[in-house]
């Protein structure tokens, strides 16, 4: 069967965005010189202001944040979920003083919502500069909390934290939480106005519950701008989480995740001998990317990234798989 009776007709290639280099495993060098995130930033910057600007409120960011500078991994690399998330809380920290530009955005208006309370603390700290502090830092928990007041509703809080955090309490006496789970004071004062909410990586090598709390901070707020940063959302849609033991984050994908519009997307593939990418970068339609890897002339690898397709809708993981392999044989 070929591609086009799969997709159906392909949309004009015209004005594609390009891959950024030394992306591809077999660039590992190039990739070491180069700051891919920077890049990344650019891209996912328009593509969020695009998104926006056609009132898209659920937006999804979704890249590889290891790739570039001298500790540049890939895929194939070994990493760790503390790896990750500092790594994605730093490009969000870059992220966020591109919006400041407008007023908009302004003044405390730019929430940077971190998955956990030490995250939130370490953050503030280590990016002390005006136009990072200028953003207000705080927490899901802080969030869910403060828009459910209104509603009764509460913050679903992952196993053990509750004893945890009353232990902390225990421990800190007259002078308060001895901070177990992070400085409260790194949490900034949360008023009405926000207009930006950047989540950073919740639920993706943490609790499950940060998932269900996304969808219960934007019930209460949906005016506001959602733009979750590498949250593994293909997992909470693709059913790798059981309903039968997951019952309220299976409950949320139809009525909340669904509806996320992947407006900066980089996934590798690697499957069947093929290597590419699934990229898109918002208003413009999916792309597949073929990494055509052929020997060069020092002995590294030179890689080609080749569009193979060009599509509408966001194809599934064994279609890609299908269309790279087909290019390959076609080579």
């Amino acid at each position: 069967m070929s591609l086009s009776s799969l997709f159906g007709s392909q949309p004009s290639a015209k004005a594609l965005s390009p891959l950024p280099k030394g992306i591809s495993p077999f660039e590992k060098s190039l990739s070491k010189n180069l700051n891919i995130q920077a890049e990344f930033r650019q891209q996912a910057k328009r593509a969020i202001d695009a998104a926006i600007k056609d009132n898209v409120k659920l937006i999804e960011l979704e890249f590889p944040p290891l790739l570039g500078g001298s500790q540049s991994k890939s895929q194939f690399d070994d990493f760790d979920n503390i790896q990750e998330l500092d790594r994605n809380k730093d490009w969000t920290m870059l992220l966020a003083p591109m919006f400041l530009g407008d007023k908009e955005y302004q003044k405390g208006k730019t929430w940077l919502i971190f998955p956990d309370l030490k995250e939130c603390e370490l953050a503030k700290k280590e990016w002390a500069g005006n136009r990072y502090q200028e953003a207000t830092f705080t927490t899901i928990e802080a969030v869910t909390n403060f828009v459910s007041d209104a509603t009764g509703s509460s913050y679903d809080a992952p196993w053990g934290s509750n004893l945890i955090s009353a232990l902390s309490k225990v421990l800190g006496g007259d002078e308060g939480d001895a901070g177990l789970l992070g400085d409260q004071t790194s949490l900034d004062p949360l008023t009405d106005d926000a207009t930006l909410w950047l989540v950073i990586q919740p639920g993706n090598g943490g609790p499950v519950e940060d998932w269900v709390n996304c969808e219960k901070m934007h019930n209460m707020k949906k005016d506001t701008s959602l733009v979750i940063i590498n949250g593994a959302l293909d997992k909470v849609r693709g059913g790798f989480y059981p309903a039968i033991f997951f019952p309220k984050l299976a409950a949320t994908v139809d009525r909340f995740y669904n509806k996320f519009e992947s407006v900066f997307y980089l996934k590798p593939f690697s499957d069947k001998g093929v290597y590419g990418w699934l990229f898109r970068v918002y208003p413009e339609p999916w792309q597949v990317v073929w990494e055509n890897v052929r020997p060069g002339k020092d002995g590294n690898a030179e890689v080609k990234y080749e569009t193979v397709a060009v599509l509408e809708k966001k194809p599934s993981y064994a279609d890609v798989v299908k269309m790279l392999v087909e290019a390959n044989q076609n080579k």
